[in-house]
């Protein structure tokens, strides 16, 4: 997985690097072909907007705003949602291969 963290008019500390990297490492538990995570960091009129783009192979990406007035908790509120999204994509692949036509029992009057 490709991670790049850029940040543009913040100041970007070593622990909250290291924080969006531990929480990006997290997407891996989904088991989903994650290529690459582009991670945006920048300061609005109003606070901060964190943006996750994750590129995932055979799917379209999935792509995470979220602005805030801090930067810690941008970055924990914009994890949270890349999860569920991430989440949802994984059930949505497990269960589409799950079950069939041919499975389903026939019932006989």
């Amino acid at each position: 997985m490709n991670v790049q963290i850029r940040a543009k008019d913040v100041t970007l500390t070593q622990n909250t690097r290291e924080h969006v990297e531990s929480a990006l490492e997290a997407f891996q538990k989904f088991g989903l072909d994650i290529t690459s995570v582009n991670c945006n960091i920048r300061a609005e009129k109003k606070g901060v907007n964190v943006e996750f783009d994750i590129h995932i192979g055979h799917s379209n990406p999935v792509v995470i705003n979220q602005s805030d007035d801090d930067l810690s908790a941008a970055i924990d509120l914009a994890v949270d949602r890349a999860s569920k999204a991430l989440r949802r994509l994984h059930t949505k692949v497990t269960e589409h291969n799950t079950s069939s036509v041919k499975d389903l029992e026939t019932l006989d009057a």
